[in-house]
């Protein structure tokens, strides 16, 4: 019987990490999920299986500080790659003050240039993630997760789904989610893939 296989991609996990890992050079999604794929079926050692497709999970600000070509780009052509679907959650930007351990008091506007300062916290991606890890599996829509991710927070949630007998594979970078890498049932390691990820 032939492997199903599904990738969930921590967008902001993978994109900032890449970016310092490789100097900002492009990452090629469109080959992403073949290429993580092959390395999967390597590391487990198997022929038969299937691609089911790739859920990439990302958060943009609301309103955009980039005038939207973020939330643009995954739309219009990140979401339109073959087997790919993205999941886009909004993060609200809300005044941030920062506390002084000096002198004890709150900044609530940068001293040079006088514009208010403010945070945007990611919100919902960790847990759409999660959800869609178990509901894909209770629907039996994969045997074998990649989870694109460095993130301990997925620890959890990956030790419950190889309990059911799932295989759970993390792509991450050398040195990097010792946790995660070592809960899922094997890794693989984007420092060798740049040189085919790289556009």
């Amino acid at each position: 019987m032939a492997e199903k296989i599904r990738i969930f991609v921590d967008y902001w996990n993978l994109q900032l990490e890449w970016n310092k890992q490789t100097d900002k050079a492009p990452l090629a999604w469109d080959r992403l999920s073949a290429i993580l794929t092959q390395e999967a079926m390597k590391v487990v050692g198997v022929d038969d299986y299937r691609y089911e497709g790739t859920w990439v999970y990302a958060s943009v600000n609301d309103p955009p500080d980039d005038g939207g070509r973020l939330r643009n780009w995954l739309d219009s052509y990140l979401d339109r790659q073959p087997g790919i679907n993205v999941k886009v959650r909004q993060r609200r930007a809300r005044v941030h003050a920062i506390h002084c351990r000096e002198c004890k008091n709150l900044i609530e506007q940068c001293p040079h240039c006088g514009v208010v300062i403010k945070k945007s916290a990611e919100k919902g991606v960790d847990a759409a993630i999660v959800t869609d890890l178990f509901t894909q599996a209770w629907e039996n829509a994969y045997t074998i997760a990649i989870l694109v991710s460095s993130d301990g927070d997925y620890v959890p949630a990956v030790e419950k789904l190889q309990e059911k007998g799932l295989k759970i594979i993390n792509a991450t970078w050398r040195q990097i989610g010792h946790q995660l890498a070592k809960t899922c049932w094997a890794a693989i390691e984007f420092n060798g893939l740049v040189a085919k990820l790289t556009r």
